[in-house]
């Protein structure tokens, strides 16, 4: 049956060793071949030291225009337009963007969590990180596992927030089931189950969004295809031109 397990971990100052934190974290957990961890993009950041103090920001004219457009203060702008690919569009206190390849306000920048007038980023090499992670887990407990980084999004449309995978290792991102028959014996054309995605769902509706202190969770039983060879971020995204909602407004218009 899957299970959920929450971690909670002691609060680290930024800079921290990640594997260590990691492995700290759970020592009362008794890892299993095929368990997933799925850890916080913003626990990860932190360790990153991606923090940054927007006093230090220097607006250029760009995010200035952008500030005035949707209200936001003009520090906070500048450090949205850094890093994001691509903006899209926004509304009063917040900017449709993408980073990434994740569909995110606002980059995905977080304030909470983070002191006043400081702001956490996406972690740099969100995949690379994962992977890393998984082998030195293999190598110091002989065990095969899945690595997810994930972070928080709204949804179209819906109430609250879900979990998304900004990035994985060791396991299968997409089942494409295209090809396949549904019950009543129809071939499934366009179905690719996202299966990291769903995972981090499932792990972030145990971690908690506010001062739960648990940014790990193992995920057992989960049924995900664990795999060694390397993760390509290509693997998770589409195209903007591909994406129903995105060309759907863009048409629409």
């Amino acid at each position: 049956m899957l299970g959920v397990i929450p971690v909670k971990v002691k609060k680290k100052q930024p800079g921290f060793d990640l594997y260590e934190a990691v492995t700290e974290s759970l020592k009362d957990v008794i890892l299993e071949n095929g368990d997933v961890i799925v850890i916080s993009s913003k626990y990860i950041a932190n360790s990153q030291n991606r923090l940054l103090e927007l006093e230090k920001v220097r607006p250029s004219d760009g995010a200035t225009k952008l500030s005035k457009k949707y209200q936001l203060e003009s520090r906070f702008s500048e450090v949205v337009l850094r890093e994001s690919d691509l903006v899209f569009g926004g509304v009063t206190g917040f900017v449709l963007t993408s980073a990434d390849g994740v569909l995110a306000p606002n980059a995905g920048i977080d304030k909470s969590n983070a002191k006043k007038g400081t702001v956490i980023l996406y972690p740099n090499e969100p995949y690379l990180i994962a992977e890393q992670l998984r082998r030195k887990l293999f190598l110091g407990f002989g065990l095969n596992v899945g690595i997810i980084i994930v972070d928080s999004r709204l949804m179209p449309a819906r109430a609250g927030t879900s979990g998304v995978a900004i990035a994985c290792a060791g396991l299968e991102p997409i089942q494409d089931m295209r090809g396949q028959k549904d019950l009543d014996g129809n071939p499934l054309k366009v179905t690719m189950q996202a299966t990291a995605d769903n995972l981090a769902s499932i792990a972030n509706h145990k971690m908690g969004e506010g001062s739960e202190s648990t940014p790990v969770a193992v995920i057992r039983n989960s049924g995900a295809r664990l795999t060694s060879r390397k993760i390509s971020p290509s693997e998770m995204t589409i195209d903007t031109d591909l994406c129903v909602y995105i060309r759907g407004f863009r048409e629409g218009k």
